[in-house]
């Protein structure tokens, strides 16, 4: 298998990429199925970060990959994968990555999918009343390949289909999370910045080292890079900061801010501010912030847990988080009850 100069196409990123990828496997993604992945395994479709190139690698199948590869194909029909997401959502668009793969890409693809209330025991996925979300389209080669979707119905599944064969880098499904509110409780604690429930992390001022949006993923940071890192700043009495959007409006009772991993880089320390706002780009420009949390000192690699700190407050939509002057958090959890 030849392979050509390891080349990258960089493109825009839409406003849509800002939200959740329903698929990602840190969110509970899964690749139930594929029709075939002999060169490179169907489950690093939605793994973080982009598939990266290691020149001199092998296996006893040929090039490692880190993407989903099929055989060239010497029959009629095309390959295709079926992806759970994580969480049901609105599906906003998609991310059909090739990157590193070059010679070997599929030339097109396109998506279908399916609400299923439980996919246990399902063999026969080609059977299924599947809906298309996007039409067979153009990829390029090396490269994202960016497509929107219009569609408001909740899905649950996902076929991807390639034509005819070739390699996948990472597919990415970005929407928003649907969550049955109803189900919940007014009497349930929740974590009302989690991305499973539906939080979002819609602006900061500096995320130069690692994403905001990981503050609000599921367990603890798996290393330094899944958390939010800000550059070093030398302007004295700097604040980094970076705001969050609830899943639902409610009142916090428990604030965990966690530096896990982040030693020589944490911040001093941290504050966090609240309001309430049915419009995100009003609270970006300014909003009317309350002191929720005041600043706090913080320490390396450690879960910070604050109750009696906590300011009196009714119901909330937004939080801002302030760290000073600068540094590494890795999770931030808010833990709360909704306003029903």
């Amino acid at each position: 298998m030849a392979f050509a100069k390891v080349t990258e196409i960089i493109k825009e990123s839409p406003a849509f990429t800002a939200l959740t990828d329903l698929a990602a496997e840190r969110l509970g993604g899964k690749v139930l199925y594929s029709t075939d992945d002999f060169f490179a395994e169907k489950e690093n479709l939605i793994l973080p970060t982009r598939g990266i190139f290691i020149t001199d690698k092998y296996t006893d199948r040929g090039k490692w990959m880190d993407g989903w590869e099929s055989r060239r194909k010497r029959t009629p029909g095309n390959d295709w994968a079926v992806i759970q997401l994580g969480v049901s959502g609105k599906i906003s668009g998609f991310d059909i990555d090739t990157n590193f793969f070059l010679g070997n890409h599929p030339p097109h693809a396109s998506v279908e999918a399916i609400n299923l209330s439980n996919a246990d025991g399902i063999t026969d996925w080609e059977n299924l009343a599947w809906k298309e979300l996007l039409p067979k389209s153009h990829l390029d080669a090396g490269s994202q390949n960016f497509y929107e979707c219009e569609s408001n119905e909740i899905f649950t599944h996902l076929r991807l289909h390639i034509y005819p064969d070739g390699g996948v880098a990472r597919f990415r499904v970005y929407g928003e999370v649907f969550k049955n509110w109803d189900a919940v409780s007014a009497n349930e604690t929740i974590d009302l910045t989690a991305a499973i429930n539906g939080g979002q992390a819609i602006a900061c001022n500096d995320m130069f080292f690692s994403a905001m949006s990981n503050l609000i993923m599921p367990n603890r940071g798996a290393n330094m890079g899944d958390g939010w890192e800000t550059k070093r700043n030398r302007t004295p009495n700097n604040r980094d900061w970076v705001i969050l959007k609830l899943a639902q409006r409610g009142t916090v009772d428990k604030i965990v801010v966690d530096t896990c991993h982040f030693k020589g880089n944490y911040p001093d320390s941290c504050s966090i501010e609240c309001c309430v706002s049915d419009n995100d780009d009003y609270v970006i420009d300014g909003g009317n912030w309350q002191v929720l949390l005041p600043q706090q000192k913080l320490s390396a690699d450690n879960g910070h847990e604050f109750v009696k700190e906590i300011n009196t407050h009714s119901g909330i939509t937004h939080v801002r988080l302030s760290i000073f002057p600068d540094g590494g958090i890795s999770r931030l959890r808010l833990f709360g009850k909704i306003n029903k």
